[in-house]
Order: C-alpha cells, then structure tokens, then sequence
C-alpha cells in the first residue's frame, strides 16, 4: 500500500501564524526594524515548513522569510517563486511573494531593503554577515514546539522508528552488508516525504572501536548499529539502533549499564530548571555508573527541532548562551549516552509537565522497564 502525505495546508498555516508572533516579539523585544532569515532551520520555523529542501547540505535556504511590523514577505529566485504559489498558494497563507533573478547574488538582500524600507544591516538575521545577530534568539523563539509542529514531530518520530525496525529486520547477519541496511532505511523514509541528513550504519569490531562506524560495503556477521536523523516539513527526528546475535554479547551490559545516564539526562529534561543544569546531571550519571568524564568522549545530544540539535552544550560551559535557558514543557530532546565498545541510546522525546513522551517507538521492539528501545537480540539464519 503506497502512502499519501495528508493534507497539511492548515497545519502548515497554524504553525506559521505561531512563528509569525514570536517573530513579532523578538523584533519588538529588539527594538528592530524587521527580522530576516535566510538558513533552512529559521525559514522552515517561520514557515511551518513550507520549504522543502533542494540541496540537504546547503546553509542558505532558496527561500528568505521576512517580517517587518508592515507585513511579511518570501523572497525567492524566479526559478522556485511559480512552485511556491502553485504547492501551497502561500499569498492565501498571508505573505507576499517576491521573486528575484536567479543569477544575481545580490538580488535577494537588495529586496529585503525594499521591502523593509532600510538598510539589511538594520535588520535582525541569522546571518551576521547580513544583518543584526539574532540565530541564537531564534533558536531560542522556536525550542517550545507548536501544537502543529508537535504533531508533526510524533508522526516523523513513527516513521523514524519503523523505518529503522525495518532497515534492521532486513539485516541477515553473516549476509547482509551495511550499505543494503542503510539503503532499506533510506527507502523506508523516502517512500512517506522524509529524507535521511545524517544516516549511519556499521557493525562488529569497527562499532566496538569507534563510536560511529560509517558504511563502508562490509558484510555485518555479529553487531549492528543503525542510527538515522530524519528530516521532514522542517522538524528532525533521531534515534539509533543496536541489534546483536547474542545475549551475552559486552554491548548488551554496556548499553544496561548506559541505561542509568540515560533516564537521569530525559529526568533532567522536565520543565524548571536550566539546559545548563540538565548537562550536569548527565556528567553526575556517568560518575554513577563507573565512568566520570565518559561524556568527553563524544557528545551528547540535547534538544532537537529545527535542526539536528538546536545547540549542544558540555559541561562547564557556563558562559553559553543556552546554559541558562529555563526548560520549558512543549521542547522535543534527542539525548544520545554512549560509552566505548559499542553501547549508545538514542530516541526523540517531547518534554511534557511531569514526563518525557517517545515519539520513536520501533514497532515489536525490545522496551525497557521505562519503555525505552532497548537492544535487539536477533538469531542468525
């Protein structure tokens, strides 16, 4: 059965009237004259998700968004300008279209002038190169997810966690290489309107060497790691998967023992306190299980959203402008514990009031106590 993206026309407008009044805020909190973005992560905030990506690894979008107290504007080439209008008549969505040549650089920051009525340099932007520093105000405008985003959030955590069951179940141990695992994956997410940005796969004793083992054609005999960022309407989800052919293999003990990071770090996830607290009971959990300063080794995840991770903080980073950043119920985390030889737990989680909702379930898979993905014992054929 093939599957149809629902229509998200009114999600999408929820979600961008939401953006457009913390838009306002900042700019009336910054006493500017507008606020323009040009990266993938902003556009698709202020959007709600209106811009599919052309080039996955691009760091400007094709598309600019600007509010002004007077209205608010797309700015775009004269190449994605007719697309924009027919996929989703964004002038019915309240904003103004302008389209601009593809082949003058200049062109896009010469419109936003136009239309804001000043210099770009007067504007707020997440890019400094433009306009008044403001990518870590967005950030921080965008880590309380809408309604509609949050929604959309738990339906791409679904097919995050089904598409790495699948990509799992299709592994033969001893048979299967690690490119035809990432490649079930890929499909599986591809085939509902989602994209992999970051997808990793390896096993056996390159993952008990290294903490991501990339592809590289090997045929997987006794551990398999998968891990997949997905991205879709904007918003990325995250998860990784370990599945091993015994039960006493080291990284089912290892990943138990992670287990006890893992639940202090999404406890230290609930709203009240500080981003910069959280980050030190993630170091105290590594003490408690053996392994002090185990963190260091790779990081450690943190709220996700709009980009991979929103920001990624260590600890005694005391003078990062998240560390003091209150959490707030409504934030989406993706915490990713790992301890050498193999062992690494990651899910996508929505903070609520009192607890942390998986929103990357894997169906038929191994849950633990808390109900967590767990580690896979799968049998050889």
């Amino acid at each position: 059965m093939s599957f149809v993206l629902p229509n998200r026309r009114s999600r999408i407008g929820d979600r961008a009237a939401t953006a457009r009044l913390r838009a306002s805020e900042l700019i009336e909190r910054r006493t500017a004259r507008g606020l323009l973005l040009t990266r993938p992560g902003g556009v698709n905030w202020r959007t709600g998700g209106l811009s599919d990506p052309i080039d996955l690894a691009a760091a400007s979008d094709p598309v600019w968004t600007l509010d002004t107290p007077s209205g608010a504007a797309l700015i775009t080439s004269e190449i994605e300008a007719p697309r924009l209008e027919r996929d989703f008549r964004v002038a019915e969505l309240g904003w103004e279209l302008v389209a601009v040549p593809w082949y003058d650089h200049a062109a896009p920051a010469r419109a936003a002038s136009e239309f804001a009525g000043c210099a770009v340099a007067d504007l707020l932007c997440d890019d400094v190169t433009l306009g008044r520093a403001a990518l870590d105000d967005v950030v921080a405008a965008r880590l309380v997810l809408s309604d509609g985003e949050c929604a959309d959030l738990v339906e791409l955590g679904d097919l995050v966690g089904r598409a790495l069951a699948e990509g799992v179940e299709a592994w033969t141990p001893g048979a299967t290489t690690d490119y035809d695992v990432a490649a079930v994956v890929s499909a599986a997410l591809a085939r509902e309107g989602a994209a992999a940005v970051c997808l990793i796969v390896g096993g056996d004793e390159r993952l008990r060497q290294v903490r991501h083992p990339l592809a590289v054609g090997e045929v997987v005999r006794e551990a398999l790691m998968v891990v997949v960022v997905a991205r879709r309407a904007g918003l990325h989800a995250a998860a990784t998967r370990l599945a091993v052919t015994h039960a006493d293999d080291e990284i089912v003990d290892l990943s138990r023992q992670l287990d006890a990071v893992d639940e202090a770090v999404l406890a230290a996830s609930l709203p009240g306190g500080t981003w910069g607290e959280t980050i030190d009971a993630l170091a105290r959990a590594y003490e408690s299980i053996g392994k002090p300063g185990a963190w260091r080794e790779h990081f450690q995840g943190g709220p996700i959203g709009f980009e991979q991770r929103e920001f990624e903080l260590a600890p005694g980073q005391h003078d990062d402008p998240f560390w003091h950043v209150v959490r707030r119920a409504g934030t989406a985390v993706a915490w990713n514990p790992s301890l050498a030889g193999g062992a690494k737990i990651e899910d996508t989680y929505v903070v609520g009031e009192t607890a942390v909702e998986l929103v990357t379930p894997s169906p038929s898979w191994p849950m633990s106590a808390t109900g967590r993905n767990t580690v896979l014992v799968k049998s050889q054929r």
